[in-house]
């Protein structure tokens, strides 16, 4: 793994370069679409609350917040009369702006589209939002699970008789949410292209998560899926489709869908279709099967079936910790992870022929780059003394 300890305001490279980003710092999704621009080498001014900013406890370390890297620190006020001025100030310089309050609280400070655009048209301004900006639950409080539960795709997750199971925050935060809104920006951004033009980008996680999930509302409309959980294809359903426990309490993850890999799988597991009930897709028999297959892999240890799919297209693959696949060989090859302040990290995704984006710098310190990143971003250095010694912004010791 590469160690990586580049200061946060180093030049950056990739297919984003030149690129500026006014981040409203807030937590999960917003910041995971920051994280992604930042990655591919845009300029990103992280704006954090000046004073009392700490979103996990008394013990949060704010160097430590992975999502955070690669982006200038900027302590701001708004509650100040200068903070939403100096807001306004970095809008104008700005591509894209990106916030994840609720509805109405940037209109009510006036740092709201309207505001931002009135001197800058052609700035991208992201909303990121559990609901969305406009509807009747538009206001309520949420988090991940209550999105992807309004979304339908919670339903669908889990096992046989059991309760929905939450993906960790994957589906509404980062997915239906992060990559959403940075998808929603670019495409804002090559539409300017053309029209010179910004214009408001509404994402809201409800609605990116049931996106992702478009497949499967075709599936469940067609006879394709069913409304039991874990009885499907790729919900835990199949034998051929699941994980299982070797002798040792390892794992390994099985995902043999086509005849030719399955046939490849009994082969592996010295099984013979002749001596099982049913075909491969009979699900008549698939809890069966799935009997079958536990007992068989809990005969032997991890290290003995890794050894037995070598060079075959069983699809079985151990299942990895955190720090197993940032060590995985495959992992080593492709540069996939680094280390950076004591922390592993996946570098940034996907790769590009030419334009390499450069490994970004470790999180910033609340504040840290405030009189630095203001100036390249075009306020005088008389101003920046009296936003500091107004309180309106803060500049960190270091």
């Amino acid at each position: 793994m590469i160690s990586q300890e580049s200061p946060g305001d180093a030049v950056r490279t990739g297919p984003l370069s030149g690129l500026r980003v006014l981040e409203l710092g807030g937590f999960g999704p917003g910041p995971f679409a920051a994280m992604l621009l930042a990655d591919m080498g845009a300029d990103v001014i992280r704006v954090d609350r000046a004073h009392g900013a700490r979103l996990a406890g008394p013990n949060y370390d704010f160097r430590k917040e992975v999502m955070h890297r690669g982006r200038r620190s900027v302590a701001v006020d708004l509650k100040h009369q200068d903070g939403p001025s100096t807001i306004l100030k970095l809008a104008e310089e700005a591509d894209v702006l990106i916030e994840g309050f609720r509805p109405g609280v940037c209109e009510r400070l006036g740092i709201g589209p309207n505001d931002c655009m009135a001197t800058n048209p052609g700035l991208v301004y992201g909303r990121m939002t559990g609901w969305g900006q406009t509807g009747p639950i538009s206001q309520e409080v949420g988090h991940d699970i209550n999105y992807i539960a309004a979304s339908g795709m919670l339903s669908l997750i889990g096992r046989r008789d059991q309760p929905p199971t939450p993906p960790l925050s994957l589906l509404g935060d980062f997915g239906g949410g992060g990559m959403i809104l940075a998808l929603g920006i670019l495409s804002a951004l090559w539409e300017r292209g053309s029209s010179g033009l910004g214009q408001i980008v509404d994402a809201a996680m409800a609605e990116g998560a049931a996106l992702m999930g478009t497949a499967f509302f075709g599936f469940a409309q067609t006879g394709a899926w069913t409304d039991q959980r874990g009885t499907n294809l790729v919900d835990s359903g199949a034998p051929f489709y699941d994980c299982y426990q070797t002798a040792d309490g390892e794992w390994v993850a099985v995902g043999a869908m086509e005849p030719q890999f399955y046939a490849e799988l009994l082969d592996v597991l010295s099984l013979s279709q002749d001596e099982l009930p049913g075909g491969q897709y009979d699900q008549s028999h698939w809890p069966e099967l799935k009997t079958t297959f536990a007992a068989r892999f809990a005969e032997h240890d991890l290290a003995h079936w890794k050894q037995a799919a070598v060079g075959r297209d069983a699809c079985l693959t151990p299942v990895l910790s955190l720090m197993e696949a940032a060590q995985s060989e495959q992992a080593e090859a492709r540069d996939s992870f680094s280390v950076q302040n004591g922390i592993v990290q996946p570098n940034p995704a996907p790769k590009f022929s030419r334009t390499h984006p450069s490994q970004p710098g470790p999180p910033p310190g609340l504040g840290e780059h405030t009189r630095a990143a203001l100036a390249s971003w075009g306020i005088t250095d008389s101003v920046i003394d009296e936003l500091i010694e107004s309180g309106a912004v803060r500049q960190s010791a270091g």
